[in-house]
């Protein structure tokens, strides 16, 4: 549907292909039929090939010319990095965050830890200490240390006034940084164009590895010129780079990355290792018994 949305006629039959292979790796038949895990080759026209820079070549094909447009709303509405995993996602914020002029405006979280009677355990104190909860890193949990710069897009991660279009996921960009607010100008689903003030809120992790309670007090939010490709679920973008340094892991994660497009020039997509070897094939993660109740 976002494929063929606007499309002209000369760019039909081109679209109607595009659409046929996004659809047959959504269903594990690119390449062969498979069940579960299987390497498949990605289309040499949506590689980047770039073996001297291809992290550069990566950023300049969603954020050309970012420099000149920090000030303009619409130039982050429709783009983005997307990776598998939260690591590679906060690689690319910082890379790109490094890119504004200016100091960034530091924001440390505090924390308080819920009552339990394990906390009155001498040999559990020391499981509790600041350095190890700062370092905890949870989805859906902002961390500890947030750099922002004006300018730079960042996404919420809870609802904060659903009536005023302010819900998890929702993308914003940053205008002033305050000590106790932010003052940001939404650029995603309703009401785009809109001011809000962002406060600080006190979150409640749900990892089910931590084994004890606390509360994270901080902004629910992160940098978001990349984002996981869970993130992107639901969204349309104008512009997409895939970053595979790992693989997909989950059922559909691959299908899901591939269709945030509105056309085939619109994407591309890195695979490469920690060493910087750049591939064309990748994984993906089909379980055929998903469609069995649909």
């Amino acid at each position: 549907m976002r494929l063929t949305a606007n499309s002209e006629i000369s760019e039909i039959e081109q679209t109607r292909d595009f659409a046929k292979w996004i659809l047959d790796l959504g269903e594990g038949k690119v390449g062969s039929d498979n069940d579960g895990e299987a390497v498949i080759e990605i289309p040499h026209d949506l590689l980047i090939t770039d073996s001297v820079d291809p992290i550069f070549a990566l950023i300049e094909f969603v954020y050309p010319s970012i420099l000149e447009n920090i000030n303009n709303s619409t130039y982050f509405q429709e783009r983005a990095i997307l990776a598998p995993k939260n690591e590679v996602v906060q690689e690319v914020n910082d890379c790109l965050l490094s890119l504004f002029s200016g100091e960034a405006k530091e924001y440390l979280s505090s924390y308080m830890l819920c009552e339990s009677e394990h906390l009155h355990d001498e040999f559990d104190k020391t499981l509790y200490s600041p350095d190890v909860l700062n370092g905890l890193k949870l989805s859906g949990i902002p961390n500890h240390k947030i750099l922002l710069k004006v300018g730079v897009p960042i996404m919420l991660l809870r609802n904060i006034g659903q009536k005023s279009g302010l819900c998890n996921g929702t993308r914003l960009r940053v205008l002033t940084l305050g000590n106790r607010v932010i003052e940001a100008q939404v650029i995603s689903r309703s009401n785009i164009g809109s001011r809000t003030f962002i406060p600080r809120m006190s979150l409640t992790p749900t990892d089910k590895r931590i084994s004890f309670e606390f509360q994270r007090r901080q902004f629910p939010i992160v940098v978001c010129f990349a984002m996981t490709i869970n993130k992107s679920q639901g969204q349309s973008l104008s512009k997409v780079d895939l970053f595979l340094r790992q693989s997909v892991f989950t059922h559909g994660q691959l299908y899901v990355a591939l269709s945030r497009v509105k056309s085939k020039q619109c994407l591309k997509v890195l695979i490469m290792d920690d060493d910087g070897i750049i591939d064309s094939k990748t994984t993906n993660v089909v379980y055929k018994e998903v469609f069995g109740s649909i």
